[in-house]
């Protein structure tokens, strides 16, 4: 298993996390096995979106004796009322939920503390000038929460909270689909069909910028929805048009700026062992340029994915990763401190460039990369 630094906040989360789908309706043993596997081969970071007592209460007995194995992202403002999940804004609420979620899990703090479903510019509102955004920074200074999340579907609700420092980590949906879709306060727009109609071109301009935030100021996206509900498997559920694989899916989310891990919605042990897999699969098995090429209904002419086709290239310039640090300084319109850092650490310069052109008869997306390294190279002055 791999790990990867979650943004600024010090923790070390592996590439492959699990969501609390997996958890659901199962009965203890299960979820101990679940435990078990997760324990075996690496994988640290867990996602508990929902109050559900039993959940709670089993996952809290099958933790005993390795909590301190596990990084938990534990959801603030999701309540359990009339034998149903309920999302909240009320303090009093807010503060139930997160009580009873830390007895049940038989802990006395959360390594992530997640502000819970954050789909609008007035939700934001509420949240950061209301209570929710006090009490979670006095359970960070308490020690009872480690850093502050939240969870969203909305690049532009995310982008305002991420901006405002006062999130550390955020979680949100990530896949080829749903980068294609513009801001919307309505999460179903995401797979509505008709908003699939027509011929897509390129990643929202909105969710670019926000990813490349999030890099540019170490806050780490922990990723939800990266099969798109299991719809992107599925060629005749899928809004693209073909099926992509779980490799392919987990790859294409952990290749965009900022993403440290990937929560698996494994409902099966099955599908656990197969999102693991990807930390084995070949590059051919993660590839995902090809069947992003042949999607009838989306276009990515002409914007690099960061899929690695350029390479090799005959320096051993690292193409897709200075294109990546020149689109993070584009976005900023100045070069981050930490930007340069990495650019500075890579062991061949953009400036190196001989402008060949081989790795642009191997893009397929038709990517400018000696334009790109070109800029690069006045951008970073090497």
């Amino acid at each position: 298993m791999q790990y990867r630094e979650l943004g600024k906040t010090g923790l070390k989360v592996s590439e492959i996390g699990m969501g609390c789908e997996g958890f659901v309706g199962k009965p203890l043993e299960q979820v101990v096995a679940f435990m078990d596997k997760m324990e075996e081969t690496g994988v640290n970071c867990i996602d508990l979106y929902t109050p559900d007592p039993e959940l709670r209460t089993n996952l809290g007995k099958a933790l005993q004796g390795r909590r301190e194995k596990f990084i938990l992202q534990a959801h603030l403002c999701t309540v359990w009322k009339g034998g149903q999940y309920k999302r909240t804004r009320d303090l009093a609420e807010v503060k139930e939920g997160f009580e009873d979620q830390l007895e049940r899990l038989g802990t006395d703090h959360v390594e992530i503390g997640m502000i819970h479903y954050v789909d609008s510019m007035d939700d934001w509102k509420v949240v950061k000038d209301g209570a929710v955004m006090e009490y979670a920074k006095e359970m960070k200074a308490a020690g009872r929460i480690g850093c502050i999340g939240m969870s969203s579907h909305n690049p532009a609700a995310a982008l305002a909270a991420v901006e405002s420092g006062d999130v550390d980590v955020l979680m949100f949906s990530v896949n080829p689909c749903y980068d294609l879709q513009p801001a919307n306060e309505d999460v179903e727009s995401l797979w509505n069909e008709e908003n699939y109609a027509g011929k897509l071109v390129n990643m929202d301009p909105d969710r670019q910028a926000l990813y490349e935030k999030c890099q540019s100021m170490g806050v780490g996206i922990t990723v939800m929805k990266a099969f798109g509900g299991g719809d992107l498997l599925k060629a005749n559920l899928s809004p693209a048009g073909v099926a992509l694989t779980v490799n392919q899916c987990i790859h294409y989310a952990l290749t965009r700026p900022a993403v440290a891990s990937v929560m698996s919605g494994a409902r099966t042990m099955e599908d656990l062992e197969a999102s693991i897999a990807y930390e084995d699969a070949s590059p051919e098995e993660r590839d995902y340029a090809a069947a992003f090429a042949s999607m009838p209904k989306i276009s990515w002419q002409g914007h690099c994915m960061y899929c690695g086709h350029c390479a090799p290239c005959p320096k051993g310039i690292d193409v897709a990763s200075v294109t990546k640090f020149l689109n993070l300084t584009i976005a900023q319109g100045e070069v981050p401190e930490t930007v340069r850092e990495h650019y500075g650490i890579l062991e061949h310069k953009a400036s190196e460039c001989i402008q060949c052109g081989a790795c642009e008869k191997r893009c397929p997306f038709g990517v400018g990369v000696v334009d790109n390294m070109v800029k690069a190279a006045e951008v970073f002055g090497e």
